[in-house]
């Protein structure tokens, strides 16, 4: 019976080292064939890759065994929605017309078995990051990423895998201040009603109830892998072992 939803965010394939990459990946492919017992909805909440640039014609190797498994999983009737994050953004249509997911680049409101979810990735909510949200409106910008599609895509993705490296250099060392304003954002979602407000990008996992809601953030891959799951009206997060 496909009766549970569940929520990964913050995998980053791609980031590390080929021997840990190939144990990542291997344990979401796992994670994926699992849930295919009795998932109804797969919620990823932006960056599944560490760095995604999808040319017209051309998608990075890499990922197959993640790819084929998403696509299976959508094949078995389950319903895949992919929040892009700050790190995968540049995608164009491939998950949507080859693998059949839904591709989502900003938050969605969800109504899951009565409850009102607000989901997102997270990216800009961080306080006293305006450096971020410049760059963020450039990169996204049609005209810059038409400059990018016609580099070729050795190059191309090369540069963008750096580029993610750097930025990551760059979060790790700047001081956010107390309050990464994320907890915040969550606050003001259940107060305007909603029960459940997800978020990833911090890479803090964290669970929280605030009056009648809860803030939740799945943390990353990069530290302990784990999944949130929705079933018979209760939230948890797992450890995936």
């Amino acid at each position: 019976m496909r009766d549970a939803y569940y929520f990964i965010s913050d995998i980053h394939l791609g980031l590390q080292a080929k021997a840990d990459e190939k144990i990542k990946e291997e344990k979401l492919v796992r994670l994926l064939k699992t849930i295919s017992e009795d998932a109804k909805e797969l919620y990823i909440l932006g960056d599944l890759f560490d760095y995604w640039f999808e040319y017209k014609r051309v998608y990075q190797k890499g990922f197959y065994k993640t790819l084929s498994a998403l696509s299976d999983l959508a094949a078995q009737g389950v319903k895949i929605t992919y929040l892009i994050g700050n790190h995968d953004f540049l995608h164009r249509d491939f998950f949507r017309e080859d693998i059949g997911a839904r591709l989502c680049r900003d938050a969605i409101v969800s109504e899951i078995e009565g409850l009102k979810f607000y989901l997102a990735h997270g990216d800009g909510l961080v306080k006293n990051d305006i450096g971020y949200l410049i760059l963020k409106k450039v990169l996204r910008s049609r005209f810059a990423q038409w400059l990018y599609s016609i580099i070729h895509p050795d190059l191309g993705i090369a540069i963008a895998s750096l580029a993610s490296r750097k930025s990551r250099n760059y979060t790790a060392k700047k001081d956010y201040g107390e309050t990464d304003g994320m907890y915040e954002a969550a606050k003001g979602k259940i107060d305007d009603g909603y029960d459940y407000v997800i978020f990833g990008h911090s890479h803090r996992r964290e669970f929280r109830e605030y009056k009648t809601g809860r803030y939740i953030n799945l943390g990353t891959w990069l530290d302990e892998p784990c999944y949130g799951i929705l079933k018979n009206g209760i939230f948890n997060i797992v450890d995936w072992k």
